[in-house]
């Protein structure tokens, strides 16, 4: 089983960039980003394939970018003109399939997450 390991959120101020990164300890498949704010349920964030096929959910498109390093398995999400709205926790998962996932339970593995706090 591979363990996936966040890194990189913290406290910026409305408009700013933050990029996060997730370290897997072995060869992934499809990736993906999830978020989930106090009070609300994870949702969606974006995703890529191994060969770099991504989808983003529509509050993100033109502001996120996900990326992906095979050589180091390791999963990228820079955020640039961050909103107060885009505070939540952020999850990096994985899939065993190869196509474009979107849907959480195609996701089998998790990472501990990571806070992003946006200030107004």
């Amino acid at each position: 089983q591979v363990q996936l390991v966040e890194s990189g959120g913290g406290l910026v101020q409305a408009g700013d960039s933050l990029s996060l990164s997730c370290a897997a300890s072995g060869r992934t498949l499809t990736m993906g980003w999830f978020r989930q704010a106090p009070g609300k349920a994870r949702e969606f964030v974006a995703t890529i394939t191994r060969g770099g096929n991504t989808v983003y959910t529509d509050s993100v498109k033109g502001r996120f970018t996900i990326s992906r390093d095979n050589a180091k398995n390791t999963l990228y999400l820079h955020m640039n003109s961050l909103k107060p709205e885009d505070t939540a926790v952020y999850y990096c998962a994985a899939t065993k399939v190869y196509s474009i996932a979107v849907n959480p339970s195609l996701f089998d593995t998790w990472g501990q997450g990571t806070q992003v706090t946006v200030s107004s």
